[in-house]
């Protein structure tokens, strides 16, 4: 039976101009349902709310049964993040451009918010990845993805080369601007401008992509996410990884980046109905055929 919510978290692009009426109303909507709202901490202090209390992350998680993100993917994934350890499901309003995890829009959230506030949803759970940088065979970063770990050249530098290696079987060496590890969320952001397929979420896999690559042959693959995808740092410099928005700089010679699936999942709310074919054709505007 899906559950029935009671403290509810509120996080929202802080930055954005005219966000705080909004968040001032969702929250005030969400009250009048009969449950609790707190802000994130962040939120509020940027924004100036004080009508409702303002609580840490830490605090969030251990409080809240349910959080909404209002924002594009950029505040879900970071937010995503900090709550995945704590198994909140998040909802999330799309405030920015395209939003393929923030997929209500703002127009609409007060008809779609309530069934779910009420315990009528679609509920979906999504693998992330996690990883670390090792250097002389200690790990100095650690980070957590629900996108993608990417690994790039320096901004100034030419091209980097990587040695691939996923579990114990050497892959390719290859010359790119980068190679992304991306996982099926994943599939529809960097990953797909770089050329690479679109995965379903339910699918158990990560997809590998270079950027740019040296070499033509150098393709996209898909690859099964039971493993650990090494890869190490051959040549090039000022490389840099990303875990999402996770960042660290100056990579050397011999650094190696492990990815492997993470323990934890991110749950998202959706309004019954949702469909993941449906926000495709809308976010990638496949408007022919029956709709």
């Amino acid at each position: 039976m899906a559950k029935r919510f009671q403290h509810v978290a509120i996080v929202g692009k802080h930055q954005a101009r005219g966000i705080r009426p909004l968040l001032e109303e969702i929250a005030d909507f969400v009250t009048r349902q009969g449950l609790d709202v707190f802000l994130e901490r962040e939120t509020a202090l940027n924004t100036g709310i004080t009508a409702f209390d303002a609580l840490s992350n830490e605090e969030l998680g251990a409080q809240c049964d349910l959080a909404i993100v209002v924002g594009g993917d950029g505040t879900m994934l970071g937010f995503a993040r900090e709550m995945a350890r704590f198994g909140v499901p998040l909802v999330g309003i799309n405030q920015g451009r395209l939003g393929f995890i923030t997929d209500i829009s703002i127009e609409k959230y007060s008809e779609a918010l309530a069934p779910i506030l009420a315990g009528d949803y679609e509920m979906e759970q999504r693998p992330m990845l996690e990883g670390a940088v090792w250097r002389d065979g200690e790990s100095i970063f650690e980070g957590l993805a629900l996108n993608d770990v990417v690994v790039s050249r320096g901004a100034t530098a030419s091209m980097v080369e990587l040695r691939i290696d996923v579990g114990d079987d050497f892959v390719a060496n290859m010359r790119a601007d980068g190679v992304i590890v991306a996982s099926p969320t994943g599939s529809t952001a960097y990953s797909l401008s770089a050329g690479g397929p679109i995965m379903h979420p339910s699918i158990a896999g990560w997809v590998l992509v270079p950027i740019a690559s040296h070499t033509l042959s150098n393709r996209p693959i898909v690859l099964p996410d039971t493993g650990e995808v090494c890869m190490e740092i051959v040549a090039g410099r000022d490389a840099s990884v990303n875990f999402d928005m996770q960042s660290l700089a100056s990579l050397l010679h011999g650094d190696r980046i492990t990815v492997r699936r993470s323990a934890h999942k991110v749950c998202f709310l959706h309004p019954k109905g949702w469909s993941y074919y449906a926000t495709l054709r809308r976010k990638l505007r496949w408007y022919e055929g029956v709709s």
